[in-house]
């Protein structure tokens, strides 16, 4: 069930998910050039747990508007924004209620207003529509997450720096896909998700 407290436990975990695999997020990155996804990833994670620290007593939307404006001002590249985005679209859907798939549905709209990304481009959208697919048929767990991630080397890379260099990516897990994957098995051990 997703309530304050469990949201909270849900975006600490994925802080703690992305301090102990930046370096295994940055070596994923390295095949598109940059090899700073966990880098970027964790100056936002850093932000928001500064923030969280600091707001004892915030409602649910205010928390997905706090983690949307830490990624957005903190994290660099197109992650920060695809992040940040669904955040925020998250806080949105929130103020209108509180069932899980509505508010990952608008998520999902946040990261596809601003990437422009569809399910197939070998980018975290072919982990969050999966996410998606499995809680509505109550079949959700860690090896299906997992699963999804590991899906995405078999991608063409088809938005981003990566497209540019696709045919070297194929056989790589997608960095994005990644941190999404820790985004959704956070929410899974916070008790977010009931089967």
């Amino acid at each position: 069930m997703l309530t304050v407290e469990t949201a909270r436990t849900w975006l600490s975990l994925f802080i703690e998910k992305l301090e102990k695999n930046e370096n295994y997020l940055n070596s994923l990155d390295e095949s598109i050039g940059d090899g700073d996804h966990g880098a970027n990833m964790l100056r936002g994670a850093n932000e928001l747990k500064v923030n969280l620290t600091g707001e004892s007593s915030v409602l649910l939307p205010d928390l997905f508007k706090l983690a949307g404006m830490s990624f957005i001002q903190k994290t660099g590249g197109a992650a920060g924004l695809l992040y940040g985005q669904a955040f925020l679209q998250m806080a949105q859907s929130l103020q209108e209620g509180n069932d899980l798939l509505d508010i990952l549905t608008s998520g999902l709209e946040g990261i596809q207003k601003v990437g422009q990304t569809e399910l197939g481009d070998k980018t975290l959208v072919d982990v969050w529509v999966p996410v998606m697919e499995d809680i509505r048929n109550n079949r959700l767990t860690l090896d299906r997450i997992n699963e999804h991630v590991i899906s995405t080397k078999d991608f063409q890379a088809k938005k981003g720096r990566a497209a540019y260099v696709s045919e070297q990516l194929n056989g790589h897990i997608d960095p994005g896909a990644a941190s999404c994957g820790y985004f959704f098995e956070a929410m899974l051990e916070a008790g977010v998700y009931d089967e």
